[in-house]
Order: structure tokens, then C-alpha cells, then sequence
């Protein structure tokens, strides 16, 4: 791994989110180029368009888009009017868009979804997009301004809505583009959705930094290999199944990744024997990091000295916490609770309101992760409080997936948690004792008509009961300990 490119203090400015500098190559997409200056006079064009269908300052426009360029002018049209940009996964299917839609209250909709289109009169982004003829109002927005929402599962249900303010996006950007030390002289590439909180932070970290960035249609390994070697990649981001994916390519040493100064494992822990296998067979180091949708970046490793057995160190601009799952003190180092954040890059809070109680413990973030903090600042995890599981980076609620097994006529009763899984962190299994005739996979089915393909059960397992505490809450622990193998058992 080469050495840390030594940082720029003129690109450490406090950054404004929505507007970049001008200079030349600043996205790529396949065999296209922009500029900033192109960007941001496609951004003008849709702005108008836009502006014409109602959108103006405090008014939210949902975004249903593809990992394209569009994707991004878009975000910065929208922010130029000083509306906020309700983001909505490309995996999500119709009843998670209708929810979405009812619980944002869009007033316009814009993207490159059929499910989007259906429910909403949406500007479609494969229509031409032309740069403004004459000038476009620019809303500075205030810090303490609404700009974007990204959904987050919740126990009880349904996803829930995070709220970001402009003044704890930029926050966060800081906060990303100085833990990874990135500069101007970086080169990255996206393949994860931009929908995600990790996605389009990395796309705004990049912008704003001035690196060069290649945006991808998909994942697709080959492609994200040879492009390191063609583009000479020097940032790397991976979630766990890109990791895997690296490790396992029988070719991966015909490849010359000698550009890459290091690989950001996030979204999920660090499947040690994974990373292992990288480094071994290309020399390549990486960088565990930690953050939630809530406040996107928590900690992070040094770019030099890394290492796999902890997430790093709160970056600066953080305070980390642990308490007590049980009295809820504050813990001394070394001692193992729920780990709990603050910073200027929290959220402002959740859409719907009444879940934002649970959320806070006097003005801290409560992750629902539980792990302990060692007396020289290394934060490592150790399990969920929650009983959210973790698919790719992204968060399922058991309650949600259990609600459309229980429309089944076959289903009497259900139960759903997260088992260990070597590709996506996690797997879903749904335990089911039936009413009637059904199968295994018409349950699978169900849910991946309803919901998006992360959310969909990996394996169904038909139990004679479901256990419950009396007042119905699912022992899902009983569950885990009974029927809980890994899924690569």
C-alpha cells in the first residue's frame, strides 16, 4: 500500500453542500465525462423544469433513481431551489413506495422507476436535459434547513425516515473526507446505490473534495477490477459482499491495483478472513469504518495502522459513548453496553415523529449496537440491542417482513431474525407455523413481490409454535438459539 497522499489544507474548508468547483473532470459514467461546470448547468436546466411543476423552497421532491449522472444533477437541482430530496431505494417495490410517498408528503417526483411513475407524476430523467437559457435562482439554504431523507427500517415496522439538515450533511462530508485523508489528487469509483446513506456520501465527499470520480451502472466485479487498473483508482470503498467478491476472484492477481492507497470496509463488520485473503493476494491494506444513517460517519481507522478487530476511533468532531443496557449509566473503558453518539452530523430526527423518543438519550444517538470502548479510544461491536438484521449494509425490520407473511391465509404465526451470513453480513430466515397448505417458496416469493430483494427470507422454517413472553413479544432469541445456524452451514 503506497504511502498517504499528504493533505491539502486549502481543501479542508468547511464545505457547502450543493455547489462544487470548477475544474475538469469531476464524474465519469462509462464513456462519459462532466465537468463541474456541466453539472451544475445541467443542474440549472432541471432546476427550471422543476420550479415549473411547483418545486420551491421547503418543499420536499422524491427521487427514484438508477446509479447514473442524472442522479446526481438532480440532488443539486433540487438543493438549488432549496427543496429536499426524499431518496428512495431502486429495490423497493410498490407498497414501500407508497408508504414512502405518504409518510414525505412529496411535492413533485423525479427519477427513472416504473413503481415511482405509477404512483406519482414523475419527471423522467431519461428525457434530455439541457442547460438553463437564462438564470436560475440559487436558494442558499440555511444549515438548519431540510436537504435529505434517507429511510431507515425501525423494530416496529415500517421504515422510518431520516432526516438530514444541510448543516449535518456537510458535517458529515468533513467528517468522511478527513478520516479517509482524501484530497483532490484521489481518484474513486461508486458501485453501491446512491440511495443509501454510504452511497451518496461518497458521492458528495467526492464533489466536494475535488476528486475524480467514476460512477457505475451496477456492480459488476470485472468491471470495478479493471477500472482500478485503467483509472488508477486510489480509494477503494466495499461493503461485504464486494469484499467477498474481491477475495474469492480467481484472477484477482492478474490485476494491478498498485494505485489503491487503501479499502474502506463499512456497512457491516469486518469478515476478518475475507480481508486477510485481499491483503495476501494483493498487498492491499484497508480501513474498517463505522456509521449509521443517523450520523453517517461514527469512527474510523487511521489510514495507516489499521486493523480488523475494532471499527477505529470516533472521528474527530464525534463523542461516543457506552452505557449500561441495564441501568443506562455511563460505562468506564472496557466496559460492554449500548453505544451512543453525538455530533453536528446527527440527524435532525425521524419521520414519523413519535419515533424519535426511542431514538435519543438526552440529545444522544441511541445506535442500538453494542460493544465497548478500550482506554485508548478503539470502539469495537459486539452485537445488536436491536433486533434489526443487516443485509449488505442495509437494515431490515423483522416486523415488516412478518407483515406480509401474515397476509399468507397459510401462516397461523411468524417469527423473523438475522443469522451470520460470509456475503451480506447477514441473512433473513422467517420461522412460520402454518394454518393451511403452503411452501417454502411461496413464502420467499411473497416477500420478494412485496418488498425489496434484501428484505426477502434466505430460508423459511415451519415450527410448531412461535415462542411469545406473554405480552406477545417474539422470543427471538429462543428463536436464534434453536434454528439459528448460519446460512453457510
Amino acid at each position: 500500500m503506497s504511502n498517504t497522499t499528504t493533505r491539502d489544507e486549502a481543501q479542508l474548508s468547511e464545505p457547502t453542500i450543493g455547489r462544487t468547483r470548477n475544474a475538469t473532470a469531476a464524474l465519469v459514467f462509462e464513456d462519459r465525462t462532466y465537468s463541474r461546470a456541466e453539472l451544475e448547468a445541467l443542474a440549472s436546466g432541471l432546476a427550471v423544469r422543476l420550479a415549473e411543476r411547483g418545486v420551491s423552497a421547503g418543499t420536499r421532491v422524491a427521487l427514484m433513481s438508477s446509479n447514473r449522472p442524472e442522479f446526481v444533477v438532480a440532488v443539486r437541482a433540487i438543493w438549488r431551489l432549496g427543496a429536499s430530496v426524499v431518496l428512495l431505494s431502486p429495490a423497493y417495490k410498490q407498497d414501500e413506495v407508497v408508504h414512502a410517498l405518504e409518510l414525505t408528503c412529496p411535492a413533485a417526483a423525479v427519477g427513472d422507476h416504473p413503481v415511482l411513475a405509477e404512483h406519482a407524476d414523475m419527471l423522467h430523467l431519461d428525457e434530455p436535459i439541457t442547460p438553463a437559457a437564462g438564470e436560475v435562482t440559487d436558494v442558499r439554504p440555511d444549515p438548519g434547513a431540510e436537504a435529505v431523507l434517507v429511510f431507515s427500517s425501525g423494530t416496529t415496522g415500517l421504515p422510518k425516515a431520516v432526516r438530514h439538515t444541510h448543516g449535518s450533511l456537510a458535517a458529515a462530508v468533513a467528517h468522511w473526507r478527513d478520516a479517509l485523508h482524501l484530497t483532490s489528487a484521489d481518484r474513486m469509483q461508486v458501485l453501491t446505490p446512491p440511495s443509501h446513506i454510504l452511497g451518496i456520501l461518497n458521492i458528495l465527499t467526492a464533489l466536494e473534495t475535488g476528486a475524480w470520480l467514476r460512477l457505475h451502472r451496477r456492480f459488476d466485479i470485472d468491471l470495478m477490477l479493471r477500472h482500478i487498473e485503467r483509472d488508477r483508482i486510489t480509494v477503494e470503498m466495499a461493503v461485504a459482499p464486494i469484499a467477498l467478491a474481491i477475495a474469492q476472484h480467481p484472477e484477482l492477481e492478474s490485476y494491478d491495483l498498485s494505485s489503491l492507497r487503501y479499502i474502506m470496509w463499512g456497512a457491516t463488520p469486518v469478515t476478518a478472513s475475507v480481508a486477510d485473503t485481499v491483503t495476501r493476494r494483493t498487498g492491499i491494506g484497508w480501513v474498517p469504518a463505522y456509521g449509521a444513517s443517523e450520523l453517517p460517519v461514527i469512527a474510523c481507522n487511521p489510514v495507516d495502522g489499521a486493523r480488523l478487530d475494532s471499527v477505529g476511533r470516533p472521528v474527530p468532531g464525534v463523542r461516543v459513548r457506552v452505557v449500561s443496557l441495564d441501568t443506562g449509566e455511563v460505562l468506564p473503558a472496557n466496559g460492554i453496553g449500548e453505544i451512543q453518539a453525538r455530533a453536528d452530523s446527527l440527524m435532525a430526527g425521524y419521520l414519523p415523529g413519535d419515533a424519535n423518543p426511542d431514538a435519543f438519550d438526552d440529545g444522544w444517538y441511541r445506535t442500538g449496537d453494542v460493544g465497548c470502548l478500550d482506554e485508548d479510544g478503539w470502539l469495537r461491536l459486539t452485537d445488536r440491542s436491536k433486533e434489526m438484521i443487516k443485509v449488505k449494509g442495509f437494515q431490515v425490520a423483522p416486523a415488516e417482513v412478518e407483515s406480509v407473511l401474515h397476509g399468507h391465509p397459510g401462516v397461523a404465526d411468524c417469527a423473523v431474525f438475522g443469522v451470520p451470513d460470509p456475503v451480506t453480513g447477514e441473512a433473513v430466515v422467517a420461522t412460520v407455523a402454518t394454518d393451511g397448505a403452503v411452501t417454502e417458496a411461496e413464502l420467499i416469493a411473497l416477500v420478494g413481490d412485496r418488498l425489496a430483494s434484501y428484505k426477502r427470507p434466505s430460508r423459511v422454517l415451519f415450527v410448531p409454535e412461535i415462542p411469545r413472553l406473554p405480552s406477545g413479544k417474539v422470543l427471538r432469541r429462543v428463536l436464534k438459539e434453536r434454528y439459528g445456524r448460519p446460512s453457510d452451514e
